[in-house]
């Protein structure tokens, strides 16, 4: 079959409603852990990715496994990516197992009010294509600037518990500030240990400005 033919069998018999594969297509949206998009970890999902375009890979354009569960936010953002290699593929969450090693960090920025900026940190471990295919999957989602926009709505949420703690502590009001915020991003962490929420924390909790009264500014 041409190109044009396997995109047609994708578009009209799987991805159409009330298409014969139409339940296929469900499922694999179903498939998302919390509905939510694997490629960014906060919006909803409501289509579905070509991990590998179905343009330049049209063999797989029904292949369940080269079909991700997205948002239409990261849907979008990856039409400008053609990969010729693997080194040029975002992470696939099916394939790519980067759960088990902390690779998402932030910084604290010390400014009023406080901000963060997070980074790829990958573990020494990780393969020179692992590092550079976690990087283009952090850049082409744009990952940097959505966790900081969340980051930025948490620190408003959480300035007046922290001024509390920092005020009844009097003298050790910074180390009680630190011991709750390090106790947060050990709780997230166990749950996702590279959500932008375990990286938030624990870079509140490393920043002996922000515990020490860099919160209320």
């Amino acid at each position: 079959m041409t190109t044009q033919e396997m995109i047609a069998v994708y578009t009209n018999r799987m991805a159409k409603k009330q298409a014969a594969g139409r339940p296929i297509y469900d499922d694999l949206i179903l498939a998302a852990k919390d509905g939510r998009c694997p490629l960014c970890g906060q919006r909803p999902v409501s289509t579905l990715d070509h991990h590998l375009p179905k343009t330049l890979y049209p063999a797989l354009a029904v292949d369940p496994l080269n079909l991700v569960p997205s948002c239409a936010d990261c849907n979008k953002l990856k039409l400008d990516v053609t990969p010729r290699s693997s080194e040029e593929e975002t992470l696939h969450p099916y394939f790519d197992d980067v759960e088990h090693d902390s690779w998402l960090k932030a910084e604290v920025i010390e400014v009023a009010p406080a901000a963060l900026r997070f980074f790829v940190d990958p573990p020494a471990a990780w393969s020179p294509t692992l590092i550079r295919r976690a990087r283009l999957h952090f850049k082409t989602f744009g990952m940097a600037s959505l966790y900081a926009s969340q980051a930025a709505q948490e620190l408003g949420n959480i300035k007046y518990y922290l001024t509390q703690l920092y005020e009844v502590g009097q003298k050790r009001g910074a180390q009680r500030v630190q011991d709750h915020l390090a106790e947060q991003a050990e709780s997230r962490r166990r749950a996702h240990i590279n959500s932008w929420q375990s990286a938030t924390y624990q870079a509140l909790a490393d920043s002996a400005w922000y515990c020490d009264g860099g919160f209320a500014k």
